[in-house]
């Protein structure tokens, strides 16, 4: 029961990432917001970090290439990912089309793990990418043919598979490493990877981008809750429950997402949100029916 909670919570506070990254958008660049947004998770997590010294230090060096694929896939690439699809696309767009990646996660399982996709499952996977690619032509097969879908539906969709492949190689995960340790390694390898990222871009190290309240109170936020209350609920959970399962509570995050994009946004669901959220619904749950059967 408490995975399960734990999951819960994680993806209420992700939901709210969506909503203020989406609020503060057009005020700070994608990199930038989540360069020092782990940035300062790094330092909340220091003090930890110099305590445990050397056991981290060894884990880093004894496990470093898929220490380093979970830094840069979990911490600097989905959330940048994610930033630079909420400049151009709503929060509840973003919401709704993130609510595929169980499907992302069945179909790449079977590529890297050899999961076998039965018939009933391939129908769901189906049926979803009917409903996200609905979501993203906005129920219009005219946006299609002039070409003028949102680029930022498309870096959400780039987000999902970044998600959903740092989920199934926690499978992989060391298994001497707690959730801290975890954790706080593959923020120390995800914020030098963003440092190069944000210093290729001509970023300085100044915190004139707090240009308001409304920047300030979303960063912290974002530090606190679905930073590191977030990833280490769901990496507890995730490696205890496995990816398939844990993958499921994603599809709480339209329902969280859609009240507080009303409430914080004033965004209001479209009729064609529902229809492309229906076809996920309808495959996401044909799928893991057909799988608790043979479980």
């Amino acid at each position: 029961m408490k995975y399960y909670i734990f999951l819960v919570l994680a993806v209420l506070f992700w939901s709210g990432n969506f909503i203020f990254g989406r609020l503060i958008s057009s005020s700070v660049e994608p990199v930038q917001l989540s360069f020092f947004r782990w940035f300062f998770v790094f330092i909340l997590l220091l003090p930890y970090m110099l305590i445990h010294k050397q056991r981290l230090i060894n884990s880093l060096k004894k496990d470093f290439r898929i220490l380093f694929l979970f830094g840069a896939l979990g911490v600097a690439g989905f959330n940048t990912l994610l930033y630079y699809g909420l400049q151009t696309t709503t929060a509840t767009n973003a919401l709704l089309i993130n609510s595929s990646t169980p499907i992302f996660i069945i179909v790449l399982s079977a590529i890297i793990l050899k999961v076998k996709i039965t018939k009933i499952q391939s129908l769901g996977v189906l049926l979803s990418s009917i409903g996200v690619l609905y979501l993203i032509l906005k129920g219009s097969l005219v946006t299609l043919l002039t070409l003028e879908f949102t680029q930022g539906d498309l870096w959400i969709i780039l987000a999902c598979l970044d998600w959903a492949l740092y989920c199934i190689l926690l499978k992989f995960k060391p298994k001497d490493l707690n959730a801290f340790d975890f954790l706080s390694i593959t923020t120390f390898i995800g914020i030098v990877i963003l440092y190069i990222l944000f210093s290729l871009q001509g970023f300085s190290f100044e915190f004139s981008f707090v240009s308001s309240d409304e920047v300030l109170y979303s960063l912290i936020y974002m530090v606190i809750f679905p930073s590191l209350l977030s990833f280490y609920f769901w990496n507890e959970s995730t490696v205890a429950i496995g990816a398939n399962k844990a993958g499921q509570f994603t599809h709480l995050m339209p329902i969280f997402g859609a009240i507080l994009a009303f409430l914080l946004l004033g965004e209001r669901l479209e009729f064609y949100h529902f229809i492309g959220i229906t076809f996920i619904a309808i495959g996401i749950y044909i799928s893991m029916f057909y799988k608790r059967k043979v479980v």
